[in-house]
């Protein structure tokens, strides 16, 4: 059975098994020759970056669908039986077990379709502890130890501009978005 005949398919994994039921999954397609049957497995990730207890900031990288590993396949009793007994696999989505192929916009949505060609361009985000609106204080700079609040924040400079109170008048103050932290 020819491989462009596969299609995307959601499996369920107890949590905490994903990464074990994609490399079991990946050794046993390996194992009995099914390359052909199942072409592809991903657990999509991302890059997050979050500020240590330490204050600085440290990148993790994240399961963006946790309990879910995606497996594109050519859906046939072999392949299915395959997958389904995949130690911590519990079962493919969709209605009464029955396996249900994504669409391909969900598979576009999902990055799915480029799977493979930049495994190393993981998606990347921050994650903060503090938003627009929130009462912060200055780690760093000429500023340090001031309090203000968090006017913008600009992901893409990693910016963040505080409103600061100096001389009785309010000064925007840019800094490094991981040189401020909330007010507890």
């Amino acid at each position: 059975m020819p491989s462009d005949e596969a299609k995307w398919y959601v499996v369920h994994t107890y949590s905490g098994y994903e990464n074990k039921v994609r490399e079991d999954l990946a050794v046993t397609v390996k194992n009995r020759g099914f390359q052909e049957l199942i072409t592809d497995i991903c657990l999509p990730l991302e890059k997050v970056t979050e500020v240590g207890s330490d204050g600085k900031p440290k990148e993790v990288e994240r399961k963006i669908f946790p309990g879910y590993v995606f497996v594109k396949m050519v859906m046939n009793d072999d392949s299915w039986y395959v997958v389904r007994n995949i130690r911590g696999c519990t079962g493919f989505v969709g209605p009464s077990s029955k396996p249900i192929p994504l669409s391909d916009a969900e598979v576009q949505a999902m990055g799915l379709d480029r799977h493979g060609e930049n495994e190393d361009e993981a998606k990347k985000s921050v994650e903060l502890k503090y938003k627009v609106g929130d009462r912060v204080v200055i780690k760093d700079s000429s500023f340090y130890g001031s309090e203000g609040v968090v006017d913008t924040i600009d992901l893409n400079t990693r910016t963040v501009r505080v409103i600061v109170q100096i001389l009785d008048r309010q000064t925007p103050v840019e800094l490094d978005i991981f040189k401020v932290e909330p007010l507890e």
